[in-house]
């Protein structure tokens, strides 16, 4: 017996040119948007419409950036963008380099990619206050309540393979803590608390991709997910509690 529907829609948007004029909210808006939908955007699109692609031709690496590039085998320039995006340095490897960003966010490369774009692309500035703003005009064009997330795929520890998560969330609840609900025996839950942003980010990324299927929004729709002041920074772990740094 079928006891809850979720569906998920992919939204195609064209490419986005370097400087060109595109109004996100509204492209999105065509789709027949409802109360309590779920939309899930690419960071790399984000990123490009906020102006955070850069000319590789324009960098000048440093002697760091290319003391890095020789132990790690990666482009000198790429290296500098990397470092210009860092707080800190937390492990060097073959042709990676694990970073704590200036956001918080622990992921190689700073989150600097070259993929789908033409140029180096470097993460949004602010993915919540990004979030925020798509959300708050949404739903003015749609007048329909709706959360965001804006997401990114990476690698992670202990596992192989790339996943989505979510860097920038606003609408919904991002860490659901769930302790002092009961389980289907009636016992009370001490510790649960569910990253959920970061599991509709990854159930977006099953239909946005990772090579050229060009589908960087995606609508969920019938997710149980708690609609409330949320934020992708909620889902970083200090320093101190992260027992593997």
């Amino acid at each position: 017996m079928i006891k809850r529907k979720l569906e998920v829609f992919g939204l195609e948007m064209p490419i986005i040119k370097k400087d060109e004029r595109f109004d996100l909210a509204r492209e999105i808006a065509k789709f027949p948007l409802q109360d309590y939908d779920i939309v899930v955007v690419a960071e790399t699109l984000v990123a490009k419409l906020e102006g955070r692609v850069i000319d590789k031709d324009k960098i000048v690496p440093s002697e760091k950036a290319k003391e890095l590039a020789e132990l790690t085998g990666k482009d000198p320039k790429i290296v500098q963008a990397i470092l210009d995006e860092a707080k800190e340095i937390i492990k060097i490897g073959k042709n990676f380099i694990i970073t704590e960003t200036k956001h918080g966010y622990v992921m190689a490369n700073s989150g600097v990619d070259e993929s789908n774009t033409l140029g180096i692309k470097l993460l949004p500035k602010n993915p919540d206050e990004s979030a925020e703003k798509l959300r708050k005009e949404l739903e003015k064009l749609t007048g329909k309540k709706i959360g965001v997330i804006i997401s990114d795929s990476v690698g992670r520890p202990f596992r192989k393979g790339a996943v989505g998560i979510a860097l920038g969330v606003s609408g919904i609840l991002a860490l659901w803590d769930r302790k002092g609900e009961k389980d289907l025996f009636g016992r009370e839950l001490k510790s649960t608390e569910v990253a959920i942003a970061d599991e509709l980010a990854s159930l977006a990324n099953v239909v946005m991709g990772e090579a050229d299927e060009g589908i960087p929004v995606v609508v969920i729709r019938g997710a149980n997910v708690p609609f409330g002041e949320g934020k992708g920074r909620d889902l970083i772990r200090s320093k101190e509690e992260d027992v593997f740094r």
